[in-house]
This record gives structure tokens, C-alpha cells and sequence, in this order.
């Protein structure tokens, strides 16, 4: 081996992860995840667009202080060429060898700035690009063909940038989200931060989503629900998250008569401990990356109904580890809450598979040696 290679072998990669902020969010946990499991051969730097968020104490309690670089609105101004040329002297400046970005608004920033700097750069794709425009998604296709090399967090989302964008199939890989599941252990341990709406007894679905995309399709699982309530069945609902999009779900259980037995309890913290207390969860959006939702529903041993969309299917495989059906079909989900409802022992032996595919396949362990072989391949070619 030369000199220069032994060198280069030995001194820590100088890596960057780059998100758009540190707010509450799937995408958000696993850079905290990363930023916490990564081996000491690399020296981590974090840059963001926006300084702000819940997370950014874990971050600071790493010892990373972000490096931010503001959109400041529309990327239709003078600002965001300024801010490509100040990251791309930041990573000169800093001998950066490699920036992983993370999120839509990021990789505007994050590759024309690497490709000026001469730093390699890898493109997280992390949905199905559902929420963008035609406009948006031909800059975010025409990104990520620009970078090294680009990490998919589900099958359907490879199959996407294949299909529709055109890229070979040998610059993606797949890298499932990890769970730590002794931390989601604890924080089940660690109980309730508020008390739950008392159902009587009545088994509990539980919801877990964000109410500002109509993506999320709360209106199905009511729909659902008024089926079975109608039809005698008495199943509770737990929804979790807030949004603009509450008032009208609330309007809506109303009118479906099922305000009674729907519960929305907006942002909790406590999300573990909530699904520790249900017999089953649900996930029914029409279009879905890899949903931590999903993820954290398996880890508390619950059997999962899932919409057949994107990476839900990565997770839940139908009659095994829960149950799968169409989007966008309330009658088909109502069904499925019945067929589990009614067959308790099979829910269960389900929610027992569904823990160990989680401890077995998207362990925390395994998302760093996966993304610490690929850093190093793509920073210097090693392995």
C-alpha cells in the first residue's frame, strides 16, 4: 500500500450531516441516530438550513454546533446562490470529504455547493416525492442524478428513482430506518406524560401522523370506525399528532357519529407508552416513505393495519406481521380491524412477529454498519 493510501486509511473521514432542521420528524431522529452511533473514524460536522427545534439540544449534548445556512423563503431569490457558495467555502474551508443530505429543501443547497467544493455528496431520498409539484420534482430528480450516490429508505422508493428518474440501480441503496429499541423500551417504562381518555375497557387502535397533509388520510380510519361502531362493534381511537387539518377531522367524527369513541390528543411525547396501552395500530396514508410510525407501533408488539403504499410493505408483510389493504379503502380497513379483533391470539402471535422483524432487521446496529460501509466506500473507495 503507498503512503498516501496508509495516510488517508488512518486519518478520520471528515463527513457532514445535512438537514434541513431539527424539529420533531422521522427524518430528523435517524441524523440524531447516526450522529450518536457513528464509529470515531470520522470527524461529524452538522450544517442546517434552520437553527431551531427540539432536537437540536440532543444535538448540542453530542458536542455539534450546526452550521446554518438559511433559506430565508422562497428559493426564488439572490439568498440561495449565496448560500451555495458560502457552504461550498465552508466545506473547502473545513476539508470536508463528504456531505449526506437528507431532505428536499437541503439538497437544494447541500449538491450544487459539494459539486463546487469538489466534495463527494450522497442524496438521501426519503419519500415518494408525493408532496411536490411537477416543477419540484424535476429539481429534486435532476439533484440526485447529480450526486455520488443516493440512500433510499424503502424498496418503493428505489423502484421510483429506477422507474421514473432514470437512475441505475447501481448508485442506490436501500438502508431501512433503524429503532433502538432498548430506548424504546425505556420510554414505554417511563409511562404515560398525560392520562388517556378512558374507553371503558373497549379495545384502542392507535393512529400516529402529522394533520397537515391530507396524505395521511385520517378520514379513512374514521370512516372505518363508523362502520364498526355502526355495526355494534365498539373499537376506540387514539389519534396522535395536530395540524390545520384537526378541525375538520373533528367536524367530520362528529358527523359520522363517532366522537365518542375518537380521541384526538394532539402532539404527545409519550408515544411509546401510548401504544403499550392499545391492541392494535394503524397506518392508512394513500402514499409513505418509511414510516417510524409504523416502526415504533411494531416495536411495541402490536399487529399493524397498513395501506399497500410505498414502504409500508417493507414492514408489515400481510397476515404475518399484521395486515395489509388497499388506500383509500374505508370498508377494506374496518375489516381488518374486525378480523383482528375477532381472532385475538393470531393479533398477538402477529405483534410478536412484528417485534422481532424489528429487532432482527431494523436494529440501530444495523443502520450504522450499513451507512459506515457506504461512507467509506463513497469517501475513498474502501470495501
Amino acid at each position: 500500500m503507498r503512503r498516501e493510501e496508509a495516510r488517508m486509511e488512518l486519518e478520520p473521514i471528515r463527513l457532514v450531516q445535512f438537514t434541513r432542521s431539527f424539529h420533531i420528524g422521522g427524518t430528523e431522529v435517524q441524523v440524531l441516530e447516526l450522529l450518536r452511533g457513528l464509529p470515531p473514524h470520522y470527524r461529524l460536522q452538522v450544517s442546517v438550513l434552520e437553527d431551531a427545534g427540539p432536537l437540536m439540544g440532543a444535538v448540542w449534548n453530542l458536542g455539534h454546533v450546526a452550521e446554518a445556512f438559511p433559506l430565508k423563503g422562497s428559493v426564488a431569490q439572490a439568498n440561495t446562490a449565496y448560500q451555495v457558495l458560502r457552504l461550498a467555502r465552508w466545506l473547502r474551508a473545513n476539508r470536508v470529504e463528504l456531505v449526506h443530505v437528507h431532505d428536499f429543501y437541503s439538497t437544494l443547497i447541500a449538491v450544487p455547493a459539494a459539486k463546487l467544493a469538489g466534495v463527494k455528496v450522497i442524496v438521501g431520498r426519503l419519500d415518494l416525492s408525493h408532496w411536490q409539484g411537477k416543477a419540484r420534482r424535476a429539481v429534486h430528480a435532476r439533484l440526485t442524478a447529480m450526486a455520488d450516490h443516493v440512500v433510499a429508505n424503502a424498496e418503493a422508493i428505489r423502484r421510483l428513482l429506477v422507474a421514473e428518474e432514470g437512475l441505475p440501480a447501481s448508485k442506490i441503496s436501500v438502508i431501512h430506518n433503524g429503532l433502538d429499541l432498548a430506548r424504546f423500551d425505556a420510554r414505554v417504562r417511563d409511562g404515560l406524560k398525560a392520562p388517556l381518555p378512558d374507553t371503558g375497557g373497549a379495545p384502542v387502535v392507535v393512529h400516529v401522523a402529522n394533520m397537515n397533509h391530507p396524505v395521511k388520510r385520517q378520514e379513512d380510519l374514521l370512516l372505518a370506525l363508523a362502520i364498526l361502531h355502526h355495526g355494534g362493534t365498539p373499537l376506540h381511537a387514539y389519534l396522535v399528532g395536530d395540524g390545520p387539518r384537526r378541525k375538520g377531522l373533528e367536524k367530520l367524527a362528529a358527523q359520522l357519529g363517532v366522537s365518542d369513541t375518537v380521541h384526538f390528543l394532539r402532539h404527545r411525547t409519550d408515544v411509546a407508552a401510548i401504544y403499550a396501552r392499545a391492541n392494535l395500530g394503524v397506518l392508512c396514508s394513500n402514499a409513505e416513505g418509511m414510516s417510524n410510525a409504523i416502526m415504533e407501533g411494531m416495536a411495541a408488539g402490536l399487529p399493524m393495519v397498513v395501506t399497500r403504499v410505498g414502504g409500508n410493505t417493507d414492514l408489515v408483510r400481510d397476515g404475518e406481521r399484521g395486515l395489509v389493504v388497499p388506500p383509500e379503502r374505508p370498508a377494506q380497513l374496518a375489516q381488518a380491524f374486525s378480523q383482528l379483533l375477532a381472532h385475538p391470539e393470531n393479533a398477538r402471535k402477529m405483534g410478536r412477529a412484528a417485534r422481532e422483524f424489528v429487532a432482527r432487521e431494523l436494529s440501530l446496529e444495523r443502520l450504522i454498519r450499513l451507512h459506515d460501509a457506504l461512507y467509506q466506500k463513497v469517501a475513498r473507495g474502501i470495501g
